[in-house]
């Protein structure tokens, strides 16, 4: 996610009932896996959705991942990743022994030799539908895919057969879906219209010929530093996170049956990011104390009304930056550092790359 206008979407969300939620409670493991995939040696990835996957597409104009000090632990100089280096698709990228894939945004910059490792379409303030970003939801993602497709100009059939598709959406929609006026009691029919439309573009992206198609879990929004600033970094809002379990339980049941409809247990599964990202956050799963305060961001803006990256009128720098990124799992208020995205991987890796 990106911009304070998240805050408005977390505000409020705090407020939703648990009674929206099936059986009236959360589920710890509303994140799970679909089914068992057959082992898969992918030459390509594809990515999709926004700010949590995107790697350069946002325009520098209207990206903080353009400004310093983006970028600064990876590639040394911003570069449009929203954090200070490496972020979720270059570390599954390098675990699968492939680069990570170029910008459609830079796609005629990029040579041929990079272009083989597919591209990513990812956008950031992005979601499923229509947000407050103006750049290309989902849908359109996948339309610019088909269109390089169709034309045969970079990319063939056979080429997304031996692909991995990875789509990412990390909450912009209800974001936007607040901001608009979107009221409290339609907000859990309209996660189950997210969700449902996610599942559509799910079946899209598979329908092209894409054979493996990983769509992330919601992380756990209650922990955002954004909505944690108001208990000074110290606590997650269960609430929030009530709520983001009950997205990822559709999202569950949408897997299942998509893998049913098409008759395999191996071409839809969940990257589960929320539960690395609490166990990582809860210190359960990294085994040693790497962050000691893990809700703190390492970049934060001086005051409300500016964030990372801000300087004023003069050019005077509006925010305040930690002096070791690498102990800190927060870059910002809204995504991961590089070392906090790597302890989330190294979480993930082992059952990931075996149902790749």
């Amino acid at each position: 996610m990106e911009g304070q206008k998240l805050i408005v979407f977390l505000s409020f969300f705090c407020l939703l009932l648990f009674s929206f939620l099936p059986g009236g409670q959360a589920s710890s493991h509303a994140a799970a896996h679909g089914g068992r995939l057959h082992r898969f040696h992918p030459k390509k990835i594809f990515v999709f959705g926004d700010s949590y996957s995107d790697t350069g597409n946002t325009p520098k104009s209207d990206s903080s991942a353009w400004k310093v000090p983006y970028g600064t632990t990876f590639p040394g100089k911003p570069a449009g990743r929203f954090s200070d280096g490496r972020i979720l698709i270059d570390l599954l990228a390098r675990a699968l022994g492939l680069r990570s894939p170029v910008p459609y945004k830079w796609m005629k910059y990029a040579p041929d030799r990079l272009l083989k490792y597919g591209m990513n379409f990812a956008h950031g303030g992005t979601g499923v539908f229509e947000t407050l970003s103006t750049g290309p939801n989902l849908t359109a993602q996948i339309h610019q895919l088909s269109s390089l497709v169709n034309n045969g100009s970079v990319f063939t059939t056979e080429d997304l057969q031996s692909a991995l598709a990875l789509v990412t959406v990390a909450g912009n929609d209800y974001s936007a879906y607040l901001a608009k006026g979107g009221s409290l009691q339609d907000l859990p029919p309209f996660i189950t219209s997210v969700v449902n439309q996610l599942a559509v573009n799910l079946k899209s992206i598979h329908a092209m010929g894409l054979k493996r198609v990983a769509v992330g879990a919601l992380q756990p929004l209650g922990c955002l530093p954004t909505i944690t600033f108001a208990n000074s970094f110290q606590q997650c809002n269960s609430t929030v996170n009530a709520a983001v379990d009950f997205h990822n339980s559709l999202l569950q049941q949408a897997v299942a049956k998509l893998n049913n409809d098409s008759h395999s247990n191996s071409s839809y599964f969940i990257i589960d990011l929320h539960s690395p990202f609490i166990s990582v956050l809860n210190k359960t799963g990294n085994g040693d104390d790497q962050f000691e305060t893990p809700l703190k961001p390492c970049c934060l803006g001086v005051s409300a009304e500016y964030s990372c990256g801000s300087v004023d009128k003069e050019g005077a720098k509006m925010y305040r930056e930690c002096s070791n990124p690498e102990a800190a799992f927060f870059w910002d208020l809204f995504h991961p550092t590089q070392a906090g995205w790597n302890a989330v991987f190294q979480l993930l890796k082992s059952n990931l790359l075996g149902r790749i």
